[in-house]
């Protein structure tokens, strides 16, 4: 939800933000700008569009300069334009911001800076923080930004630069991210590690509250009462390439085709000797187990969706009751959660806003907090009680393949963990799962392998503007996932339903040639489902079925049959998934969408 790239050093400046924001791209790309310090005035340049336009422009007329900050926004004050883009001047232009989350009281400080004389030249909240950061501005941008805060209500990661300081670049956080890149005589500020990798590995993870002074000699970082903190040096071990799309023509492509990797990863890395799980950083002992009284899962999303999975792995292994709910209304209806009440926290970013809003309401009542993320040292893992990474690598492309199927083995091992240790499974079924779990990621490059399948069956539905996806037990939860990558990145209109609730009213939307892709993995539901198939097929639809090899008698129904392998049916879902993204990515480029940065979508999402 934005991203923001700051740069002091000895390099160009441009040149260091301009990489930076093309790796942070999908965090926003409705308009870009950057301002940098020339030494005797401060230069902005922003435009509406993508990256590319703001790109063209420095081209031709470059701005010189060894401190600046950029932003690539996503719009949520201020429809996307110049004027609004980021960054903001002060009236006079000697202070410019940039800002990624919002400052929730923004209106009433805006009015109280007409009052004083100041005008507005964008409809955004951001503007607010640069005539703000004037209004105190002393010689002293650091203890001008520390007022500043005092002032502001909301969510921010904040930039910000001065004409008057050309050796100092200020940066700050609450509950929007920020790292800060450590270099040789050059420090950076990014929204997200990616950004940074071309010039360090080396990052301080910056908290809720903290202040940021770089020089391209040293970092600073102080708390809200403007106190020293020392910070730990993370290094971090993915490079480059694995935030680049390594000959893959869209990064979500390449990261569908990592997912046999990504799971093997997330499984086998947690395997010691003797072929049993080892959760190094989830400390649950039998009597914490036997103490749960509820677990919740609480997500947005695809991560939302892996939870209802993970629902069904745990009820069915651990027989504790789950209940799963969207972290955007989670703590608005006032949930019974009380120390007997497991928690389990699900963001692929681990920075997502409203999870984590969830997970300080729950840990505030008492509960236990286990968080499932990819990201090292994000917030929700650093205030989480237990973490469990799944080790996917970055993903990049805004709609989620990689992180959702590791996330769905990582609900699997829990599962399988804290069954073992209540005695709900023997030792000869553990060993058997985690088997079962191995083979997925052979099972998945398979699947991936007949894409060529999936081509045609794309080809048949591209021109389509409605389509359905229908599942029972876990093909439901399956659908809903499959049904979202296919309106996040084809912006066709799809809906999941569960198959036996068709009778029950939609099926009255059913038409001639309707797309109808029925998943059908469990097998002691199968005929049922063959049958919610016979029923919309019988009011026109054009119906794809996911099945099991060898449940053939499918092909008498569906006019498109895709076969995944043969697995238990508890662990399908890992598999049904994947053709269900293939499907989603092939239409989405035989339409001409921009598949790795859809419309209106960022891939963070850190406002409320």
């Amino acid at each position: 939800m934005c991203g923001i790239v700051g740069y002091i050093g000895n390099r160009h400046a441009t040149e260091v933000i301009m990489n930076g924001l093309a790796k942070l791209e999908y965090r926003g790309y409705d308009s870009s700008g950057v301002a940098v310090n020339t030494g005797c005035d401060l230069e902005i340049r922003k435009y509406k569009g993508r990256l590319s336009v703001l790109e063209q422009d420095l081209d031709k007329n470059p701005v010189e300069g060894n401190l600046g900050i950029g932003h690539t926004r996503w719009a949520t004050h201020g429809a996307p334009s110049d004027e609004n883009s980021h960054p903001h001047y002060n009236m006079n232009e000697s202070i410019a911001v940039v800002h990624n989350g919002i400052i929730e009281n923004y209106m009433q400080l805006k009015e109280d800076l007409i009052e004083k004389g100041y005008r507005f030249n964008s409809e955004t909240d951001t503007e607010v923080l640069a005539h703000l950061l004037d209004h105190y501005y002393a010689g002293d941008l650091f203890d001008a930004l520390c007022k500043v805060l005092k002032d502001v209500r909301g969510a921010y990661a904040i930039g910000a630069i001065s004409k008057d300081e050309p050796e100092r670049l200020i940066a700050a956080r609450k509950d929007s991210p920020l790292v800060v890149g450590l270099g040789e005589s050059e420090n950076f500020i990014a929204s997200d590690i990616p950004a940074l990798l071309s010039y360090t590995r080396k990052v301080h993870l910056i908290d809720d509250g903290e202040i940021v002074v770089l020089t391209k000699d040293g970092v600073q970082i102080y708390d809200c009462d403007q106190n020293p903190v020392t910070k730990e040096v993370m290094n971090i071990e993915w490079d480059v390439e694995a935030a680049s799309k390594g000959g893959y023509e869209h990064f979500m492509l390449k990261e569908i085709h990592e997912q046999p990797r990504g799971i093997k990863e997330t499984l086998t890395k947690r395997l010691d000797e003797n072929g049993r799980i080892k959760l190094d950083d989830i400390h649950l002992t039998k009597e914490d187990i036997e103490n749960i009284s509820k677990v919740y899962i609480i997500a947005c999303g695809t991560a939302y969706h892996a939870g209802l999975v993970g629902r069904y792995a745990i009820e069915k292994l651990v027989k504790i009751p789950v209940e799963v709910d969207i972290a955007s209304e989670f703590r608005y209806r006032d949930p019974f959660v009380d120390e007997n009440t497991l928690v389990i926290i699900v963001s692929q970013s681990g920075e997502t806003l409203d999870t984590l809003a969830a997970l300080r309401e729950a840990k505030k009542k008492g509960a236990r907090i286990l968080s499932i993320t990819n990201v090292l040292g994000s917030s929700i893992a650093r205030e989480s009680d237990d973490v469990f990474y799944t080790w996917a690598g970055p993903e990049i492309a805004v709609a989620s393949t990689k992180a959702y199927t590791t996330q769905l083995v990582s609900f699997y091992m829990i599962a399988l963990d804290m069954a073992l240790k209540t005695g709900r499974i023997d030792d000869a079924e553990y060993k058997r799962m985690i088997e079962e779990i191995k083979l997925t990621s052979g099972k998945i490059q398979h699947i991936i392998d007949q894409d060529s399948k999936i081509v045609e069956i794309a080809e048949e539905i591209k021109e389509k503007h409605n389509g359905f996806f229908i599942g029972r037990g876990l093909d439901y939860n399956t659908a809903m996932e499959g049904s979202l990558k296919m309106k996040e990145v084809s912006y066709m209109h799809t809906e999941a339903f569960a198959a036996g609730e068709l009778k029950h009213g939609t099926i009255a939307l059913i038409e001639d040639g309707t797309p109808v892709i029925g998943i059908a993995s469990q097998e002691k539901l199968f005929e049922k489902s063959v049958s919610n198939m016979k029923e919309v097929k019988a009011r026109g639809a054009f119906v794809i079925a996911i099945a099991q090899e060898g449940n053939t008698e499918v092909e008498k129904v569906a006019d498109r049959v895709f076969y995944i392998p043969k697995v238990d049916d508890i662990l399908a879902s890992i598999l049904t998934v994947i053709p269900l993204q293939l499907m989603a990515y092939h239409v989405s480029v035989m339409r001409g969408c921009d598949v790795d940065k859809p419309k209106n979508l960022a891939k963070s999402v850190t406002v409320e």
